[in-house]
C-alpha cells in the first residue's frame, strides 16, 4: 500500500486540519468531525446537513458552503458518523427554521441519523429526512435495505441547497428533496477494487482483464463482474438499465462521476459515449458535470447519474453555490 499518510488511525484527523487550512469558507469542530460553513446559518434559514463516511471526497465536506450544505459530519473511513456527531451538526446548524438531513440509504448512517433527529426534536429542533436512494444496480446489497444511495445524492444537495438558500420553509425544501430522489437514478461500474488504508489491501480482487458492473462505493459487489470491454459498451452497460428504470424522455442533468482514480480524460471520453446513448434515447441533457465528485478512495471507474429536471429543477441547479467541490455564480 502506497499513501500519503502519516499513519492509518489519524487520516482522517489530519485531512479535516488540511480542509480547514485550505477552505476560508469553512470552519471545522475536530473533537466532533463536523465542517460547518464559517459563518452561522443565518436567522430563518433551514439549516442543511449531510454527512457519511470518509473516503468519498469531495463528497460531504466539499459541498459545505453558499448554496450546499450548512455542515457535513465525517464519519471514519466508509463508516457512519456517530448520532452524536450529527447532533452536534444539527445543533449547530439550526437557526430557527429546521434542520434537513441528507442521508445516503446505508443502514449504519440512516439508523445513526435517525436517532441524532429525534434528539434534537427532544431539545426543540425541526428535523426532517430525505434517504437518497438512487442505485439501480441492485435492490437490496450488504449495506442497505433497499437501493444504495450514491451519486444523485451530489445533484440534491446542490437542488436542496439553493431551495433553502432562497429562502424556502422546511416543508418546501423537503418538497423539492423529494421531488429530486423520485426522478434521479445512478449506476457504476468499478476497474480496480480501492484500498482503505487501514486494511492496507485492496477491498476485493478484480483480475486485469475484468471489471464489476453495478459496483458500489464501498466496494460492494455489483450485478455481475465480466471481461474489459470498450468504452462505448460500458457506457450502454451503464445507461441502459438507469433508462429501463424511469421515464428521462426530456430535459436532464446528467453526471459522469470518477470513483477517485481515473483521468478526466477518460470521463470525458466515457460522456460522449453517455451522451450519444442518451440522445439516442430522447433524453435532452441540459445540464452535466463531469469529474470526481462521490469517490471511493482509489478506485479506478465511474459512474453515470440522471436526473429528470424541469423548470424548477434547473431553476435551483443554476443558482450560485460557492463550495470547494462546486462552485458557479459567485
Amino acid at each position: 500500500m502506497k499513501k500519503l499518510i502519516n499513519d492509518v488511525d489519524t487520516v482522517i484527523a489530519d485531512a479535516l486540519k488540511g480542509i480547514e487550512l485550505s477552505d476560508e469558507n469553512v470552519r471545522v469542530d475536530h473533537e466532533n468531525r463536523v465542517i460547518h460553513r464559517v459563518e452561522k446559518t443565518r436567522e430563518g434559514k433551514v439549516a442543511i446537513i449531510s454527512g457519511g463516511g470518509s473516503g468519498h471526497e469531495p463528497l460531504h465536506g466539499g459541498f459545505v458552503g453558499v448554496g450546499m450544505l450548512d455542515a457535513a459530519c465525517a464519519g471514519q473511513m466508509f463508516t457512519s458518523p456517530t448520532p452524536d456527531q450529527m447532533l452536534a451538526a444539527t445543533t449547530d446548524a439550526d437557526a430557527g427554521a429546521g434542520v434537513l438531513h441528507i442521508v445516503k440509504n446505508y443502514t449504519g448512517d440512516v439508523m445513526n441519523f435517525e436517532m441524532a433527529g429525534e434528539m434534537a426534536a427532544d431539545s426543540g429542533i425541526r428535523v426532517e429526512t430525505v434517504v437518497v436512494a438512487d442505485d439501480v444496480a441492485v435492490q437490496d446489497s450488504l449495506y442497505t435495505a433497499g437501493r444504495r444511495g450514491v451519486g444523485l445524492t451530489v445533484l440534491l444537495e446542490k437542488i436542496v441547497g439553493a431551495a433553502a438558500e432562497e429562502g424556502r420553509d422546511l416543508d418546501g425544501v423537503l418538497a423539492i428533496a423529494q421531488k429530486v430522489n423520485d426522478n434521479g437514478r445512478s449506476m457504476g461500474m468499478a476497474l480496480t477494487s480501492c484500498t482503505v488504508p487501514a486494511a492496507g489491501k485492496p477491498t476485493f480482487d478484480l483480475p486485469e482483464d475484468e471489471m464489476e458492473i453495478g459496483v458500489g462505493i464501498h466496494g460492494e459487489p455489483g450485478r455481475h463482474r465480466e471481461p474489459l470491454a470498450t468504452a462505448k459498451e460500458i457506457a450502454k452497460q451503464l445507461v441502459e438499465p438507469i433508462l429501463h428504470d424511469h421515464d428521462f424522455r426530456g430535459p436532464a442533468i446528467v453526471m459522469v462521476n470518477g470513483m477517485g482514480a481515473t483521468p478526466l480524460i477518460e470521463l470525458y471520453l466515457m460522456y460522449g459515449e453517455v451522451k450519444a446513448l442518451l440522445e439516442e434515447a430522447g433524453v435532452e441533457v441540459v445540464r452535466n458535470l463531469v469529474g470526481n465528485y462521490i469517490t471511493s478512495l482509489d478506485m479506478a471507474g465511474c459512474s453515470v447519474t440522471l436526473l429528470r429536471a424541469d423548470d424548477e429543477i434547473l431553476g435551483l441547479w443554476d443558482a450560485p453555490v460557492k463550495t470547494a467541490g462546486l462552485r458557479w455564480g459567485l
